[in-house]
């Protein structure tokens, strides 16, 4: 089974990046400040102006290392990747299946139905934890009208109805997220993204940026290609399969990060700041916590309820995109999602 290795994020500006033997050296003003062995890394990501040599990419690529260029603010821009170790005819099964409407409709299905699931896992947990009976209440009221949904879902058959069962139940989900946040410096009274209008979509849009950093890693190392998914449709330059498998990670690792760093107070509102687009930002200095953060989250271990392994969080991206493989394959009946207990 595949390790669970860190990344190597690099944010600071002007940074650069080498070959140093089997290793890579971080040099900032031509010092060497940083030095590790590939073989520990299964991702490289870079934050604003960071060069790095064409020796590094060369053996990035070698070593399964996706080496991924982002703007200051999470936005991808490209990545280095190198041979995909799957064979082509996995690649012709996820084709195929995307083309299948009704194969595509039950691959959709079931992502949608451990997203919402995991939605309505993190609305509950926060009803049990809070002090206002009222706010309580009205966790557990849109938690019980998204059960609702499930019921719907699985009696679907229809990708667009899927799709459509997936938004109604994000908007519920969002419309209670406010409850859940405990600092009024971040409060939050809707989703905003493309640009984060307040420190809270800052946040949540940061962390998703990691994920879908993941979930494509995840798509490259199965062989599976990362721009064809089933829940998202096909659009030029964006990897819509990347982005489904990152759904049933949203609420369960990206929001829950998000509203413990808020809630404990691990980073505050002066790290954010508003630019003349009226888009927020945050800073160096809260980039990095939010880093450290994700990447210690990552190292947790949890009992993954289809394998009934004990594995880290930081593989379950992983272990999905192998066990969707393994549906195109054939070996499975249906795509198992995960879903969080």
């Amino acid at each position: 089974m595949k390790r669970h290795l860190n990344t190597l994020f690099v944010t600071t500006e002007g940074s650069y990046l080498a070959k140093d033997g089997q290793a890579v050296a971080v040099r900032i003003e031509n010092e060497t400040r940083l030095r590790i062995p590939l073989h520990n890394l299964d991702g490289i990501v870079c934050f604003g102006r960071v060069g790095f040599s064409s020796a590094l990419a060369g053996a990035c690529a070698d070593s399964g290392v996706t080496l991924s260029l982002l703007t200051p603010n999470g936005k991808f821009l490209a990545s280095v990747v190198g041979y995909s170790p799957g064979n082509v005819l996995l690649r012709r099964q996820q084709y195929r299946a995307a083309d299948e409407a009704a194969a595509t409709a039950e691959i959709a299905k079931n992502v949608v139905l451990g997203k919402i699931a995991n939605a309505r896992s993190v609305l509950l947990r926060g009803a049990r934890d809070q002090k206002s009976a009222e706010a309580a209440e009205r966790l557990r009221a849109v938690a019980k009208g998204m059960a609702g949904t499930l019921n719907l879902i699985r009696q679907s058959d229809d990708v667009d109805t899927v799709r459509g069962y997936e938004g109604e139940s994000a908007s519920r989900y969002f419309s209670a997220f406010s409850e859940l946040v405990s600092v009024p410096e971040f409060a939050f009274t809707k989703r905003s993204r493309r640009p984060p209008l307040d420190a809270m979509n800052a946040l949540m849009s940061f962390i998703y940026a990691l994920l879908m950093h993941d979930a494509r890693s995840a798509c490259e190392a199965t062989g599976l290609d990362a721009a064809v998914g089933f829940l998202h449709r096909d659009r030029p330059g964006r990897p819509g399969l990347a982005l489904d498998l990152m759904e049933e990670f949203r609420p369960f690792l990206a929001d829950r990060l998000a509203l413990s760093l808020v809630n404990r107070k691990q980073v505050n509102g002066r790290g954010f700041e508003t630019t003349e687009s009226g888009a927020v930002r945050m800073d160096d200095e809260t980039r990095k916590t939010v880093l450290t953060a994700y990447q210690t989250r990552k190292q947790d271990e949890i009992e993954h309820p289809f394998l009934g392994e004990k594995v880290s969080i930081g593989m379950l991206v992983h272990l999905q995109a192998r066990l969707l493989a393994r549906h195109l394959r054939g070996d499975l009946d249906q795509y198992p999602p995960f879903i969080w207990k």
